[in-house]
């Protein structure tokens, strides 16, 4: 009988909760609709952010050099490089590592098939805190690969929102140019 109550409870605060969520403004993130139709992601044999930028944009990556009646992409991301660093950030008194900070950081431009720059050469950089402690190397080891694995995926996401708030040159904005507000005039002497 309990239960049942428990159940009818949940039932009826499910609503009630949907409605505050929906009445503040918050939106589930969906997927990004892309100003371009087709895309092109070098390196094409990559298991990092390409790769999994690739994994993720599916049906619309294209190879950069098509073979035989196969179409060019419209646009090209290039990942220009990917690295990653671990730095000691903290020690104890004796001078035993106590923290390291890890880093990721990823440069990327845009760019049409046909070599126009579309973004500039830019960075995206995830930063991450790990504490150390030797007497559970392997632990923290397993931890510092699920925190690299986690920036990866923040800077995949950070990636495509780049892309979907890209225009393509000759699309209209989406957004109306804000208005310019008047220069003031000049204070008599």
């Amino acid at each position: 009988m309990a239960l049942q109550r428990r159940s009818l409870l949940a039932m009826l605060a499910l609503p009630v909760a949907l409605a505050t969520l929906a009445g503040c403004g918050f939106k589930l993130r969906t997927s990004q609709p892309l100003p371009f139709s087709t895309i092109a992601v070098t390196p094409e044999k990559s298991g990092g952010v390409a790769g999994d930028l690739a994994r993720y944009l599916g049906d619309i990556v294209r190879p950069v050099a098509p073979g035989a009646g196969g179409e060019l992409p419209e646009v090209i991301l290039d990942i220009l490089q990917e690295g990653r660093e671990k730095l000691v950030v903290g020690v104890n008194a004796s001078g035993q590592v106590r923290e390291f900070e890890l880093r990721m950081r990823v440069n990327f431009k845009l760019r049409t098939a046909k070599g126009v720059e579309l973004i500039a050469p830019s960075v995206i950089e995830q930063r991450r805190s790990i504490s150390f402690n030797e007497s559970a190397v392997l632990a923290k080891e397993a931890e510092e690969v699920l925190l690299y694995r986690d920036m990866q995926a923040d800077i995949v996401q950070q990636l495509l929102r780049r892309l979907g708030a890209f225009k393509m040159p000759g699309q209209a904005s989406a957004l109306p140019a804000a208005p310019v507000p008047p220069l003031p005039s000049p204070a008599p002497e």
